[in-house]
C-alpha cells in the first residue's frame, strides 16, 4: 500500500463575476484552515502550452494543500464550504481535483 504524505487540490477557474469572486476570496481561506490546509499558490494563467484533452477554458488556479484525503474531503464536505458554494458558483466556473503526493 502507497502511503501518501500530502493531498493536494487544484481548482482550475474561469472567472465570471470579479466582485463575487472577490468575495469568495475574502472568506475561502478561514474554510481552508479549518480543515488543516493551507494556500500554497494562485494566479493567473497566462499560457497554455497544449491543450489536448480540450477541457474548457480557464484563466486562474488555485493549490491547496492538506494533510491527508481525508482533511481535503471533510472541508469540500464541510458545512463551511458548503455555505460558500453559491457566492463561488457567482463568481466562476470551476475544476477542482486532488491529488497525492
Amino acid at each position: 500500500m502507497t502511503t501518501y504524505k500530502t493531498t493536494k487540490v487544484i481548482g482550475l477557474i474561469q472567472l465570471q463575476d470579479h466582485n463575487a469572486f472577490d468575495e469568495y476570496r475574502r472568506q475561502v481561506g478561514q474554510t481552508v484552515e479549518k480543515y488543516q490546509g493551507t494556500i500554497q499558490s494562485r494566479g493567473t494563467i497566462t499560457e497554455i502550452f497544449w491543450n489536448e484533452l480540450e477541457i474548457a477554458p480557464f484563466t486562474a488556479y488555485v493549490e491547496l494543500e492538506f494533510p491527508n484525503a481525508q482533511s481535503a474531503h471533510a472541508w469540500a464536505n464541510s458545512p463551511e464550504y458548503q455555505a460558500l458554494v453559491p457566492i463561488r458558483n457567482q463568481a466562476m466556473k470551476l475544476t477542482l481535483f486532488g491529488i497525492s503526493t
